[in-house]
């Protein structure tokens, strides 16, 4: 969840589907991240460029569902990897 001050940084667009779509500094924000994460996340696969929507800017935008399960792979590929370290 965002802080509250970030929430118009962090604000995504809505669509008629009531799905919310965000930049790649739009997430970044909303998780709370540095946007080289979320690149890091498309260069790891935990996000698909492919699937990627773009603006009217011509940029990559990926919904909320996206980033969830993007941010949840590479928790889990974090965890995963102390796990084998340990």
């Amino acid at each position: 969840m965002p802080h509250p001050d970030d929430r118009e940084a962090a604000h995504g667009r809505e669509d008629a589907d009531g799905t919310i779509w965000f930049t790649i500094a739009q997430a970044a924000a909303f998780t709370r991240r540095n946007p080289q994460t979320i690149y890091s996340w498309e260069r790891r696969g935990h996000l698909d460029r492919t699937a990627a929507a773009t603006d009217e800017h011509g940029r990559r935008i990926y919904s909320q569902a996206q980033i969830a399960a993007a941010e949840r792979r590479a928790r889990q590929n974090a965890a995963a990897a102390q796990r084998i370290a340990a």
